[in-house]
């Protein structure tokens, strides 16, 4: 309702309804996670509270009076005088601890200020997965918008933070000189970015800043030069209706909002990304019960009633979650007979229902870690309706890594990168997880442990520390799997002496690094082509899209003897194939070996 009218008023009775929960239902915009946070103690401040109400200098003077006593525990009492204001039954306001706070100031207070700030900075990094999302922050007015903006200055230099509110020059009662802010603003945009603006042309200065958060014209690609990027955006109520930005995650609110304002401030942050943003975060600071008690009138009026769906799981749900998924993930494997994920299911439809799974359970990891998570640390104290309670995650970094080298092999096994032949639901992003190197300290402590049971020459020492070598197996790929198996049959045999100071990973690479010059000369030799030239497009990073890049798959097709090709496909094919269909052959042939690393061609059918 606005000066007595309602929508209804004015357009007459509605004819369909479709609220934002339903647009997040059915997935056109992403869920909120919204978390109050407590610049001061609760119980302090409902101590302050009460002390004031009862007249009291302390606890001591506060509880030897009968008539200040009953006043002093009256607001001590959450029953009786709650953190948030409410409405009775007859539509009374009873006030809150809260009320009081906000009448005193004491969210206008440096502490205050201070402590929103440090929980802002301390967990940026995270929230912005390493800057790579912005921000945008909500103040109450233009005066604590500068003073935040200062702060984070001198606080926060690392930070990229720009400020936005109403240029029009009026100082009367704004309790700053305006005209100096607007200039100091201007003049830091300037030193950053290189782009000058004045107070006439602000509005100009405004939509830089709009495109910047945006990634628009002509910053597309600004991703991709951080020192152009802005981290943080601080308004008071610029920009909070109708501006849209994939690349805003997060919304800092230090303002007390209510109803349409709640639900247009957090759409900043709802609109749809990728897996490294699950959802919009929310954060509040000032009179956070009472401003969770507005978020929640706000979402039953703006959701139909209907909010389910609205706010994401917390953390406690999502680190359960991912032990659910993880338990289902490791009983898949075991009654595969697979106990150590040293290997991918055989049968196809456990493949499938692996990709389900694995895809599931990154779902809530990636949720997790924007609320926290980190593999660092395997046991959590969460929230529980109320009560702290331990929740302990039952896989760790080393198992998880183990399962994203299972996961990528689905696109190597017949399970690429889409088409209709793909049996498997496989998400692109989880291949750009670095499995380089997991846990090879441990893989070389068992390796030395092996080396020392073959100088004690004990067959009893050696089959243990091998058994023991072989479980660390499961966190190297298919193909170094296949090469360290094949050095440790080479020791068994005698035909390689282990040297001192040499690591099993040196062993696997030298293995490999032969092999692949074995493929290379064969296939050289098979098509008479310039092997050197070969060597070096093995060498560098060549996918898809750039391996005729300046022509040079071109220029390796023209040194194929065209007569050796021609009798290698036909002696593989066993019949008579046209000059033709050989370039064809040839050209396939070499995509393959190129983009796949290498292959052994005397394998081929």
């Amino acid at each position: 309702e606005k000066k007595g009218s309602t929508t209804a008023d004015v357009f007459g009775n509605e004819l369909h309804r479709y609220s934002i929960a339903d647009g997040i239902r059915d997935k056109n915009v992403l869920g909120f996670d919204p978390d109050k946070v407590l610049t001061f103690d609760e119980r302090e401040m409902r101590t302050a509270v009460a002390l004031e109400q009862a007249r009291a200098y302390d606890v001591k003077e506060a509880v030897s009076n009968s008539e200040k006593s009953k006043i002093y525990y009256k607001y001590m009492d959450a029953k009786q005088v709650p953190m948030a204001g409410y409405y009775d039954n007859s539509g009374n306001y009873i006030k809150g601890i809260e009320d009081y706070m906000l009448k005193n100031g004491q969210y206008h207070t440096e502490e205050h200020q201070k402590m929103v700030v440090k929980d802002i900075v301390d967990n940026w990094l995270t929230i912005s997965h390493n800057y790579k999302f912005h921000g945008m922050f909500a103040t109450s007015s233009i005066p604590e918008a500068m003073e935040y903006y200062r702060r984070f200055k001198k606080d926060a230099p690392q930070l990229k933070v720009a400020a936005l509110f109403d240029p029009s020059i009026d100082n009367n009662g704004t309790g700053i000189d305006k005209e100096k802010a607007l200039v100091e603003i201007i003049s830091d945009y300037y030193t950053s970015y290189k782009q000058k603006f004045t107070i006439p042309t602000f509005q100009k200065l405004k939509k830089d800043i709009q495109h910047r958060l945006a990634h628009k014209r002509p910053y597309e690609r600004i991703e991709n030069t951080p020192n152009e990027q802005i981290d943080l955006l601080i308004v008071v109520d610029q920009m909070l209706t109708g501006y849209d930005s994939k690349w805003v995650n997060v919304l800092y609110l230090d303002k007390m909002m209510r109803y349409e304002s709640i639900i247009q401030a957090f759409s900043r942050t709802n609109r749809l990304f990728g897996p490294e943003k699950p959802f919009g975060t929310i954060k509040y600071y000032r009179a956070p019960y009472t401003m969770e008690k507005n978020i929640t009138d706000a979402v039953k009026l703006y959701s139909g009633d209907k909010p389910l769906g609205m706010f994401v799981e917390k953390l406690k749900a999502n680190l359960e979650n991912m032990n659910a998924v993880f338990t289902q993930i490791d009983n898949l494997f075991s009654q595969a007979g697979i106990r150590d994920f040293s290997k991918l299911p055989d049968d196809v439809a456990e493949k499938k229902q692996f990709a389900k799974l694995f895809n599931e359970f990154n779902r809530y990891l990636e949720a997790a870690k924007v609320q926290g998570f980190c593999w660092d640390k395997l046991e959590y104290q969460v929230d529980d309706n109320g009560k702290t309670i331990k929740v302990m995650v039952i896989i760790n970094e080393t198992t998880y890594k183990i399962l994203v080298l299972r996961y990528k092999e689905l696109f190597s096994g017949g399970g690429g990168g889409g088409g209709t032949d793909n049996p498997y639901d496989l998400q692109g992003h989880l291949t750009t997880i670095n499995t380089d190197e997991i846990d090879a300290d441990y893989m070389n402590s068992r390796f030395e442990k092996f080396q020392k049971a073959l100088v004690s020459g004990n067959p009893e020492d050696i089959q243990t520390a091998k058994d023991e070598l072989h479980k660390t197996f499961a966190t190297l790929s298919q193909e170094e799997q296949k090469f360290a198996n094949i050095f440790l049959h080479d020791i068994d045999t005698g035909d390689v002496n282990v040297e001192s100071g040499k690591t099993l990973r040196d062993y696997i690479n030298q293995y490999m690094s032969s092999a692949k010059n074995d493929q290379i000369h064969k296939l050289s030799s098979a098509l008479g082509l310039d092997e050197q030239m070969l060597r070096d497009m093995m060498a560098i990073r060549i996918d898809e899209a750039n391996i005729n890049e300046y022509g040079r798959l071109d220029s390796l097709k023209d040194t194929v003897n065209i007569d050796k090709a021609k009798a290698y496909f036909e002696a593989v094919e066993g019949k008579k194939i046209p000059v033709p269909k050989v370039n064809i052959k040839v050209d396939n042939l070499l995509r393959e070996f190129i983009l796949s690393g290498g292959i052994d061609i005397s394998a081929k059918p």
